[in-house]
């Protein structure tokens, strides 16, 4: 066929195929050309300018940034919440919950392990997650992946928001009777001999799925309020430059995890395991977490980070700084 044959054909196949809907099958059936033409003929007219896409410009910045920080990071997958969303949601951990939440009942499927850590993200994660008589009933596990600190609000315990997940997803619940940080190392052994907290630790081994939150050191850190901590270990995180913890799993900017008398006494899952899940997810931002969760990202702990706008865009720049 001549040019002008070419191109009004592609432009025809173009309109049925983008703004008609229809398949190329379809298409090949209404027009009698073979399937092989078409889509050669869609894609010559991408690359000659007859097909143009365009992303709305206001959209395409998260993109951008997610883009950029799945690939600086080597993570997964970015979901990064706009100023607007945040305004919209209520407040940056609502608006921050809202995704997790959605992914969540994208991902999870019958048979899953599902593991979650405490806090006030976690809550709200737990909070969107609305119970539907539309949901059908999951076969899968939702386990606490940690103690909890007896001083916290109830809906910041990860038995609670275990028990809100579960009941949302209608799957089954697995709480964790145990403290996070015990007094003394054989107290924390002679807890993990108990049938219950056997049962719960041998399913961390099967976790395909955990979210947790990002705590940083020392100023917003959630645990460090609770009285688990001494004053002389503190001092000794500081001196460690420790900037963040993960299920009071602390660690430095690099991602070395910080081994001392203090992680002894820590009942929570190991963060090797994190690194070797399917779905690692962090939820977390503000701009003070950002050496936290850098942290976080270089060691690998998280392969899923949901963050803010201004967040997302501090990760970039410390990165490209350091380099």
């Amino acid at each position: 066929m001549d040019e002008w044959e070419k191109e009004r054909l592609s432009v025809k196949i173009a309109s049925m195929y983008y703004i008609q809907n229809l398949t190329q099958d379809e298409i090949s059936k209404k027009l009698g050309i073979h399937r092989t033409t078409i889509s050669r003929l869609i894609k010559s007219a991408r690359q000659e300018g007859i097909i143009t896409i365009s992303i709305r410009e206001d959209l395409n910045k998260y993109y951008e940034l997610e883009s950029r920080l799945e690939s600086v990071f080597g993570l997964k997958e970015a979901y990064v919440v706009s100023s607007q969303r945040v305004k919209e949601g209520g407040s940056e951990k609502q608006a921050l919950g809202k995704v997790c939440a959605d992914l969540l009942t994208q991902i999870v499927q019958d048979g899953d392990v599902v593991g979650l850590s405490w806090g006030s993200s976690l809550k709200e994660v737990a909070n969107a997650l609305k119970p539907s008589h539309q949901q059908k009933t999951l076969q899968a596990d939702i386990v606490a992946i940690c103690g909890g600190p007896g001083n916290v609000e109830s809906e910041n315990h990860v038995n609670s928001i275990v028990g809100k997940v579960s009941q949302a997803l209608k799957a089954r619940p697995n709480y964790f009777y145990a403290p996070i940080i015990t007094s003394k190392k054989e107290t924390k052994e002679a807890i993990l001999q108990d049938d219950n907290c056997i049962a719960v630790t041998n399913l961390w081994k099967k976790v395909r799925i955990a979210v947790v939150g990002i705590g940083s050191f020392p100023e917003h850190s959630s645990i460090l309020p609770s009285g688990y901590i001494t004053p002389q270990e503190i001092e000794m995180l500081r001196q460690l430059k420790v900037v963040g913890d993960i299920c009071s799993r602390f660690y430095t900017i690099d991602g070395s995890p910080i081994h001392i008398e203090l992680t002894e006494r820590t009942i929570s899952i190991d963060m090797e395991y994190l690194k070797h899940m399917d779905y690692s997810i962090a939820v977390a931002g503000a701009p003070q977490k950002v050496p936290a969760i850098l942290g976080a990202l270089k060691g690998k702990f998280v392969n899923v980070l949901i963050t803010t706008e201004e967040t997302a865009q501090s990760l970039l720049d410390v990165a490209e700084k350091s380099k």
